[in-house]
């Protein structure tokens, strides 16, 4: 049986525990689109602990058969999306194929590689969801080239508006294996972070691009 909280929570358990994400609300990282956060996620670490790594395979196979049912291949989106896509795929007993943030510009010129079977039913593997947008771009690939999309699945979701309206926007359905929510309360639950900042980090996701400029923690 597929629990949901259980598994948010022990995914944010594991995620903290080898750093694969890291929380800093008096010394916040500046992500590559400027904007200042008290958390950095990095999931391809995942891959370097082998009971982590089968942990989240195990249950983004599991996320997949619950929430889209039976599906004909599984896509990963380059390039933090390849290894986790594989390892579902392996684990489904299913054909892989990934898809380029843009197309090669030479040979065949390809934006997916593999074998693109028109009609097949496909979910895509993300490791992370932020904005949305480039996700949404692979989901786009995918359709153009005739596949059905029944939906994504990630690690990791930071839990922004902006995510939910541009899923909503492209008709595409996404689920994740644990969420900010899940983590600040795993994280305040167990004095990773103190609780008195729990406010101060909800802040940042309810509005990341402006948050930081006045604030002093």
């Amino acid at each position: 049986m597929y629990n949901k909280s259980d598994i948010e929570l022990k995914v944010a358990e594991f995620l903290l525990q080898i750093k694969a994400i890291k929380l800093q609300p008096a010394n916040p990282f500046t992500w590559a689109s400027g904007w200042k956060s008290p958390i950095y996620c990095d999931n391809r670490i995942t891959l370097s602990h082998p009971s982590v790594r089968t942990y989240i395979r195990q249950k983004l196979a599991q996320l997949i058969q619950e929430e889209y049912g039976a599906v004909d291949v599984i896509a990963g989106v380059a390039t933090a999306g390849i290894p986790q896509g594989v390892l579902v795929a392996q684990e489904l007993g299913l054909p892989f194929i990934y898809v380029r943030a843009k197309a090669k510009e030479h040979g065949t010129g390809s934006l997916i590689e593999g074998e693109v079977v028109e009609g097949q039913r496909v979910v895509v593997i993300e490791d992370l969801i932020s904005t949305g947008k480039s996700s949404l771009q692979a989901v786009d690939a995918l359709r153009n080239a005739g596949l059905s999309v029944a939906g994504l699945v990630a690690i990791f979701t930071y839990g922004f508006q902006q995510a939910d309206d541009n899923f909503a926007a492209a008709k595409c359905r996404y689920s994740t294996l644990s969420n900010y929510k899940a983590l600040i309360d795993y994280a305040a639950e167990h004095a990773i972070i103190a609780k008195s900042d729990m406010e101060f980090l909800n802040k940042w996701r309810e509005n990341p691009s402006q948050w930081g400029q006045n604030e002093t923690v």
